[in-house]
């Protein structure tokens, strides 16, 4: 049975697992960690995933954002706290040092020009870029395809 309590356990579960391996937890991982079966701990990601707690595959349990860390490599690498990170989008890429409290190095592709550019992030801020982000879709919209967003 699916209560708020052990739904929320398991996003923290999720952020922390992140945050320490720099990869997703398995459904098998949630299920071994609360003690619960694999069926529970598929039905705990599904719910999270409906409420956009974070995004699975399509037709998987398998944890493909939960932003702004992906679980797959993109051309966002995050390098913080001795580990590489990679962020789901520009936008995310930023998040991430916000969301471990800890500098960073972001290594980035341009999307259309297909050129690299590294950011330092110190103090919760970038220190050497007047870059600017331009996102295509607005954000009431992002959730209409948001692997493309």
């Amino acid at each position: 049975m699916i209560t708020d309590t052990l739904l929320w356990q398991t996003r923290a579960f999720v952020y922390k697992h992140f945050a320490d391996t720099t990869h997703p937890p398995s459904v098998e991982d949630a299920a071994q960690h609360f003690n619960i079966s694999t069926e529970e701990a598929g039905e705990l990601y599904k719910e999270l995933h409906n409420r956009h707690s974070f995004f699975l595959e399509p037709n998987t349990l398998t944890i493909r954002m939960a932003n702004p860390f992906s679980g797959i490599p993109t051309d966002f690498k995050v390098h913080a706290n001795g580990k590489t990170y990679f962020a789901n989008c520009a936008w995310d890429m930023l998040g991430i040092p916000a969301a471990l409290h800890c500098d960073a190095v972001i290594d980035a592709v341009f999307t259309e020009s297909n050129e690299s550019i590294q950011l330092e992030v110190k103090d919760g801020k970038v220190t050497n870029s007047e870059l600017l982000v331009h996102f295509p879709l607005a954000f009431s919209r992002w959730y209409d395809d948001l692997v493309f967003t």
